[in-house]
């Protein structure tokens, strides 16, 4: 059986300043089940590594340890030098594009856009109108939009503000080739001038990416760790 991660091994580990990101012995336990361990890798400036796997293995759950939004099991993170501990620095830095679009569906395309600025610190919600097409549905409720354009809306928080890593999860879900064409061209930019993307996808996007991030499923066992319920150790 695979020892259980030690949180406290962050501490032992040597600092990392690089530029980029940096994940190192990475584990992460959700309801007591150790999703995934010992995942390395490193996110260079201007690059982008696609995250691939069968559904189950945590990919979901690597972009929320990534955000900050899920405390690591073990291993460290970092980006530029700083770690998710530094929460308020951290948020300043990475920007998450989840499952769900974050779309309040009582309020309009623009107002959805308003709020995110307020939240982000962003002044002006044009441009993120124009980047995918929604000036023409700016004043329609999000609860009459299509799934599309409501996934349109949730990928428009993207360009709010300036964040050096998107971690993206299934974004082009709902989306059609042309506006998928649209979306990568967007990423592209954001590479160009210097930020980072890990995208979880199924989708093969045109970017200039490095060799994918495969994730597999746990050793068996390993999703038992040290929890006596899980192991059948119920005296």
């Amino acid at each position: 059986m695979t020892p259980e991660p030690d949180p406290r091994a962050e501490s032992r580990l040597p600092p990392d300043t690089s530029p980029g990101l940096g994940v190192t012995d990475l584990a992460c336990r959700r309801d007591g089940r150790l999703v995934f361990s010992g995942l390395s890798f490193h996110l260079a400036p201007g690059e982008a590594r696609l995250l691939r796997g069968p559904n189950g293995v945590g990919k979901s759950s690597l972009l929320r340890v990534l955000a900050g939004l899920v405390p690591p099991a073990a291993g460290r993170v970092t980006l530029d030098g700083i770690t998710p501990r530094d929460a308020d620095a951290w948020a300043e830095q990475v920007a998450y594009a989840g499952h769900l679009d974050a779309v309040k569906p009582q309020l309009t395309v623009a107002e959805n856009l308003r709020f995110w600025s307020g939240i982000l610190g962003a002044r002006d919600i044009a441009p993120a109108l124009a980047s995918l097409d929604l000036a023409a549905i700016a004043d329609r409720t999000a609860a009459s939009c299509s799934a599309g354009q409501k996934r349109r809306l949730g990928l428009a928080r993207l360009l709010l503000a300036e964040r050096r890593l998107w971690l993206l999860d299934e974004p082009t879900v709902a989306l059609d080739a042309a506006t998928v064409a649209r979306f990568t061209r967007i990423v592209a930019a954001h590479l160009a001038g210097g930020g980072m993307a890990l995208i979880a996808t199924h989708v093969d996007l045109d970017l200039p990416a490095g060799p994918p991030l495969v994730m597999a499923p746990p050793a068996r066992g390993d999703d038992v760790g040290a929890d006596p319920f899980l192991a059948g150790n119920f005296a």
